[in-house]
């Protein structure tokens, strides 16, 4: 930011749109209340706050259960194409965008008399490029045939694009035009620490969105049984440690006009991290898979407080110190009726879980109720079914296990 003028323009709030899964918008809701973001307020499809740019960053560094970050830098009504070119140009492009960074739009209608939402994005596109002579990116084109409904981060996970131009995106609903830069680049899930994947992987911030809603604060034990590449453990280690999940990455909002690298630095710089006097414990019959948990535990600095082993299910016992919580995302079927093989492992893990884990919390993330039932232990009414890859899903949650 250059002159006072930029940092005026910088200072004053807008709203900001927090991306997250459909159906955990109150989980991110109550993470950023308790980050201290002004104004949360749970909407479909994610969160709302207020604030400046700085808030903006702030979210990418801070937040684990976000998805994407939205700065939401202008609102008008459009009738038709005509009024939608006029009033784009209008928008203060040149105090955001760089004229030397490519930029791509992406456009939607709703219940609009604009209803062409190419035709919308051309005019936009038009605007930017002659406003403020910026490249643009053409969107890739949306692909055809039938395909599982998936959210919004399993879709950016699944085409495996990385972020080349700063994201515009226009929603046009109920010919009331809002306008969106996406300040992240590629979706939050990738901490940019992860390098190990196992199979079915569960994306970082639902991980961190399951650990809140079971209750999880950083300051108890975490045991993962199916651990796969470590997600769970990992990011319960991070929770305790104070470590911030966007540490590791760069965002798109580093590309904008307005940006300021050292108050960037600053904000990187900030709070403390401590370590933790509880350990987090994962283990998988995988071999593999506790070799990828450990490497991307090292790569994400959370080493000396995390532990792998390789063995069963059958072979769990809880660990030395407090109960605290088993949280697992175990094999399932792709399709209902699927799982019926599953049976006897859920019912296995489910025994085990009973017979030694008295006093501790367990979560589990299934997307069949059979496969629940199946490890007959005492879920909680309720649970909210959301998508993990294209899967709904959904977490059953005991209250403390009984002696």
């Amino acid at each position: 930011m250059n002159t006072d003028q930029d940092k005026t323009a910088a200072a004053q709030p807008f709203e900001i749109f927090l991306v997250a899964a459909p159906g955990l918008e109150s989980v991110l809701c109550a993470e950023a209340r308790d980050r201290g973001f002004a104004n949360p307020t749970a909407v479909k499809g994610g969160v709302t706050v207020t604030g400046g740019w700085p808030e903006v960053w702030r979210a990418n560094l801070e937040l684990r259960g976000a998805t994407r970050v939205l700065a939401r830098i202008a609102s008008f009504r459009a009738l038709h194409l005509a009024q939608l070119d006029k009033r784009a140009r209008r928008v203060p492009w040149a105090e955001i965008l760089r004229a030397d960074v490519p930029v791509r739009v992406e456009a939607s209608c709703k219940a609009s008399r604009i209803y062409h939402a190419g035709a919308a994005a051309q005019r936009i596109e038009r605007a930017i490029a002659e406003e403020l002579g910026a490249p643009i990116v053409k969107a890739a084109p949306k692909p055809t045939g039938k395909k599982p409904a998936k959210d919004m981060e399993a879709e950016a996970e699944d085409t495996g694009a990385v972020q080349i131009a700063i994201q515009i995106k226009a929603r046009i609903d109920d010919d009331l035009c809002t306008i969106s830069v996406d300040s992240s680049g590629e979706s939050l899930h990738k901490r940019g620490h992860k390098e190990a994947v196992n199979k079915a992987p569960m994306r970082e911030t639902l991980a961190a969105l399951f650990l809140r809603q079971c209750g999880y604060d950083g300051r108890e034990p975490v045991v993962d049984p199916m651990c796969g590449s470590g997600t769970f453990v990992i990011e319960a280690a991070e929770i305790a440690a104070g470590l911030k999940p966007g540490r590791s990455r760069h965002f798109a909002f580093e590309q904008l006009a307005n940006f300021d690298p050292a108050l960037w630095q600053s904000l990187r710089a900030g709070g403390t991290s401590t370590a933790p006097a509880i350990r987090f414990h994962g283990s998988d019959r995988d071999a593999g898979a506790i070799a990828m948990s450990r490497a991307n535990a090292e790569r994400a600095g959370v080493t000396a407080w995390t532990e792998f082993t390789h063995h069963a299910i059958s072979d769990l016992t809880p660990p030395e110190g407090p109960p605290g919580l088993v949280i697992v995302n175990p094999p399932y079927g792709a399709r209902i009726g699927e799982g019926k093989s599953l049976i006897p492992l859920y019912h296995a893990m489910g025994q085990t879980l009973k017979a030694r884990f008295a006093g501790w919390r367990v979560g589990i993330i299934t997307n069949e109720a059979a496969l629940a039932k199946a490890t007959e232990l005492p879920f909680e009414e309720g649970g909210v079914s959301v998508s993990n890859g294209g899967i709904r899903v959904t977490l059953y949650q005991t209250g403390v296990l009984g002696e």
